[in-house]
């Protein structure tokens, strides 16, 4: 069984690389004002969070950054003004929710409305936040690094809900479409799925990754994970079975398009992404130039997808042209 394994990793390698694989270089280029940590999609508008005390908001359209909301600096151990790391980011009506770095490792998040910024959780509370959502314009979803999960309401300011999904430390969590299902992942390598309804688990998806899946991501009927242990696996909520394909780098980032008939990860030191056919499991592109390790991924449609890293450049693919 293991020399079948073997053999099949080495087809595998020898698919990816082959030349039948059409090579894509970025159409354009944005530049936000430093490493890009995550990556939102409203319409024609692009929210980056930067590790530069700053998200910054592009128009896709003229291809230029519109407006830049600006977080306070904070002090190192040196007592030294040093960029807030801006962690996550989304966008609800006219809503922007901002978690970003505070003092002494806390955490802070923000509402951006009318051109005002309210701290709406201090880092004087000293909670390790890893990633926040909205759920709707008056809750938001907030994850620990100890893997607890909360919903917090902005106007009553309280928590409604928690649920400690594992003894795992969190890496990442991504809502289903209708915003009524949550994925968890997690350095044991098992997805845990809640009902954001009950706030209880589900359902785990498991089997595929053996280390931390650094990111999920879910459209339509398929769940992917990106992991550390260098597998891009794919569960399907039917009745196909699960898979994964193996590369030799770390796979810190992976998307679905958005019918989840494509998907997107990076796949070696180059920094490049592999763009797959999920039902023939075929790799169709390679998406080349990108300057640094990669942090997202993200498909405006089934042929156009933006590719973020720890550079400032957010490179734009078709793949089609």
């Amino acid at each position: 069984m293991k020399f079948l394994k073997y053999i099949l990793f080495f087809v595998f390698i020898l698919n990816l690389y082959s030349n039948d694989i059409k090579e894509l270089n970025p159409k354009f280029s944005l530049k936000a004002s430093g490493g890009v940590t995550n990556l939102v999609l409203k319409e024609n508008l692009l929210l980056a969070s930067t590790t530069a005390s700053s998200v910054d908001i592009f128009d896709i359209e003229k291809k230029e950054l519109i407006k830049k909301i600006e977080i306070e600096k904070i002090k190192d151990f040196t007592n030294q003004a040093i960029d807030s790391k801006v962690y996550s980011t989304d966008i609800i009506d006219n809503k922007i929710l901002i978690l970003s770095q505070g003092q002494s490792g806390g955490r802070d998040i923000f509402i951006y409305e009318n051109e005002k910024l309210e701290n709406i959780i201090s880092h004087k509370d000293r909670l390790f936040i890893a990633y926040a959502k909205f759920l709707d314009s008056q809750n938001i979803i907030y994850a620990l690094l100890s893997n607890q999960i909360y919903i917090y309401n902005i106007k009553e300011k309280r928590i409604l809900n928690e649920l400690q999904i594992s003894q795992s430390s969190f890496s990442h969590f991504v809502l289903n479409e209708k915003k009524d299902t949550l994925f968890v992942a997690d350095e044991s390598g098992i997805i845990s799925q809640i009902d954001i309804k009950t706030f209880k688990k589900t359902k785990t998806f498991k089997g595929q990754n053996v280390d931390r899946v650094f990111q999920v991501d879910v459209k339509k009927d398929r769940l992917l994970t990106a992991g550390q242990d260098r597998r891009v696996a794919i569960y399907n909520f039917g009745f196909s079975k699960p898979y994964y394909l193996s590369t030799n780098f770390l796979i810190y980032t992976g998307a679905l398009s958005p019918s989840s008939n494509k998907a997107a990860f990076c796949f070696d030191e180059q920094n490049s992404v592999a763009v797959f056919d999920t039902n023939s499991k075929e790799i169709l592109y390679k998406l080349i130039n990108n300057k640094a390790i990669l942090t997202n991924i993200l498909f405006l449609n089934e042929d156009e997808l933006f590719v973020a890293s720890d550079d400032e450049h957010i490179n734009f693919y078709n793949l089609k042209e």
